[in-house]
């Protein structure tokens, strides 16, 4: 299935294309360049505007923006949130091992490991539940369970802390601690 791709380049801020934008009946400022004619006198034109950090490959100088985005499609997986009133049913009381994330909405590291545990929480859907706790929201429970810094990684099986991994770490890391506790590592 082919999604649509969309690019676009935002040169506003570069010096080309203040000249360009001058029109063909406008005085140009005395720095700038003949119209360049045919792809390799564009490209040596953007050089001797842009400088040495032209990308050559691209043909993009400073100042230039390349955006792509994925239209239609959200790849991220939500993971569902737990809190103080939650905690016990959902946590402590749960069948099946769970994987909680302490997080704030400020940390940063937080947000780089968030898609991962969403990614784990789908590929072990049935077999292992996965939240998050907003520390900031929820100290009592944060406290409750040492966690000093954030993120932090909790697995809990029948209502106890098994296992704990501090840090954005790789998603390998996260699977080595799920495998110990769910019935797919068995």
């Amino acid at each position: 299935m082919a999604s649509a791709v969309s690019v676009s380049l935002a040169a506003s801020s570069s010096p080309l294309a203040a000249t360009s934008r001058a029109g063909a009946g406008a005085p140009r400022p005395h720095h700038a360049l003949p119209p360049a004619r045919g792809p390799r006198s564009q490209a040596q034109a953007l050089r001797a505007v842009s400088g040495p950090a032209v990308s050559r490959r691209w043909g993009v100088g400073r100042g230039a923006t390349v955006v792509c985005a994925v239209q239609g499609q959200d790849t991220t997986i939500q993971v569902p949130d737990v809190t103080k009133t939650t905690w016990q049913s959902l946590v402590i009381e749960s069948e099946i091992p769970v994987l909680v994330g302490f997080w704030a909405s400020w940390c940063g590291p937080c947000k780089m490991i968030d898609p991962a545990i969403g990614k784990l929480s789908k590929e072990y859907e049935g077999k292992l539940k996965c939240y998050k706790l907003n520390t900031d929201e929820n100290p009592d429970i944060a406290s409750q369970y040492g966690v000093r810094s954030i993120p932090t990684m909790m697995i809990f099986k029948n209502g106890e802390k098994k296992d704990a991994v501090i840090g954005a770490v790789p998603e390998s890391t996260l699977i080595t601690c799920i495998e110990k506790f769910t019935e797919r590592g068995k």
